[in-house]
């Protein structure tokens, strides 16, 4: 109750510091005070994003900033009321799931003209810079990195399961893992998510077996314009998946989400384990297992060979309602390179924006190689856009997160459920012709 109490009253806080600071600038000194709003907050981002703040208004002295930091559960909804008032923000955190509906809504600023000369753009990957574009050429906000799934797998496991490499392909992975997978001694083959946010690794297994059709440019759909759910790989994409949670994985997983994923593989007791990179810091500081008893794989393939990496990202942007845009900018330019883009990424387990960072110790051995290896190789692990901006997208994971639990409780089939989805999706899409 306490936490919560406190949660509101930073909140209030965090709006009466925006109401205040709303007209701050210019002082009497003639120093410009930008607002900045985070949206993903926690103690030590929020610190580390002061370190960088400070380093910016060392360079620009005419320049302060003031960083604003709501509790995360409120985040998104905070920066949508400062954003309707026209003032009091002027950069801000975007996330590919606001970007949609606050770019609609007038709210941010393209950036598009101002960054146009931008030296920064040379030393990006590609992802980035495709990333920083919507469909119309608009650039509403810069990333900052990605969030991005790999294979966690235990080495000592696999080994003594007679395999001398990570599983390369879905069928690969639900034959190491159910030759892990032993309940009796309290072991599972894979940490199989059936609870909140379900709907995300059933959708990764789908694109791997539609790789050679899928669309790039969204997801969801197929290159004849049919969603990746009315394909006949689609059937044979779900029946793997729903073998891997029958034969290699705890019941209990069965209505796991991200917590209960990721504790199953740090504590020890399951084998496999997709997830984020950001995973990393919490298996690394795990007393369960060591260092040399796990690593990370590349995001396993479908029967062409090739998989889709679908890219989550946020990055920083400007509110249309700001009065500082040229200022702004220069905010944003600065923690999208160089050393405030390298200690963002690092410190916050995030796939980078810059092409250094393959060349970088950190990212190119260990657990973080696997990222570089599919940074490396496009043509193999496809990147592509998931349709998350959507004014829906919260409800169809509502309902995609209660059919894959109904499906993996056998409540549904792997064929009513991608009859369902397709229809939903296709339903969805025709409204908005």
């Amino acid at each position: 109750m306490k936490r919560r109490t406190a949660a509101l009253a930073l909140g209030a806080a965090a709006m009466m510091v925006l109401t205040g600071c709303s007209t701050m600038s210019p002082d009497k000194n003639g120093t410009d005070t930008l607002n900045m709003v985070e949206s993903l907050t926690n103690p030590a981002r929020s610190d580390l994003l002061k370190e960088l703040i400070a380093d910016f208004e060392q360079q620009n002295p005419k320049i302060k900033v003031n960083l604003i930091s709501p509790p995360t559960e409120q985040a998104d909804q905070k920066i949508q009321q400062m954003l309707q008032s026209g003032s009091g923000v002027d950069v801000l955190e975007v996330r590919d799931i606001t970007v949609g509906p606050w770019s609609n809504n007038g709210w941010l600023y393209d950036m598009k003209k101002d960054l146009g000369g931008w030296k920064g753009w040379k030393a990006m990957t590609e992802n980035a810079v495709k990333a920083a574009e919507d469909t119309k050429g608009r650039t509403y906000f810069v990333p900052y990195g990605f969030y991005g799934l790999s294979l966690f797998y235990r080495t000592d496991l696999t080994k003594e399961a007679g395999f001398s490499k990570p599983p390369a392909t879905w069928e690969e992975l639900l034959e190491q893992a159910s030759a892990i997978h032993d309940p009796a001694k309290r072991r599972y083959g894979y940490a199989f998510r059936g609870g909140a946010n379900a709907n995300s690794n059933a959708t990764a297994v789908i694109e791997a077996y539609v790789a050679d059709k899928v669309d790039t440019s969204n997801g969801y759909k197929l290159t004849n314009g049919k969603t990746i759910f009315s394909a006949p790989e689609a059937q044979d994409a779900l029946k793997t998946y729903l073998k891997l949670f029958k034969e290699a994985s705890p019941k209990s997983s069965v209505s796991w989400g991200y917590p209960e994923m990721v504790e199953g593989f740090s504590n020890g007791s399951t084998g496999f384990l997709l997830q984020d990179p950001e995973v990393i810091a919490t298996i690394s500081e795990s007393k369960s297992i060591k260092k040399d008893q796990w690593d990370t794989a590349p995001l396993v393939a479908g029967p062409s060979g090739k998989t889709v990496q679908p890219l989550a990202t946020a990055g920083w942007g400007i509110a249309d309602g700001s009065k500082h845009k040229a200022e702004a900018v220069k905010l944003v330019q600065f923690l999208s390179q160089g050393k405030a883009s390298t200690s963002f990424t690092k410190k916050n387990s995030l796939v980078p924006i810059l092409k250094s960072a393959i060349a970088d110790p950190f990212y190119k051995t260990g657990p973080w190689s696997s990222y570089v290896t599919m940074t490396e190789h496009p043509e193999k692990y496809l990147n592509v856009s998931q349709p998350r901006g959507v004014a829906w997208w919260t409800e169809w994971e509502q309902k995609a997160d209660a059919d894959v639990q109904k499906m993996a409780l056998g409540k549904m089939t792997p064929k009513e459920l991608l009859a369902d989805w397709d229809a939903y999706w296709t339903k969805k899409w025709e409204r908005e012709k």
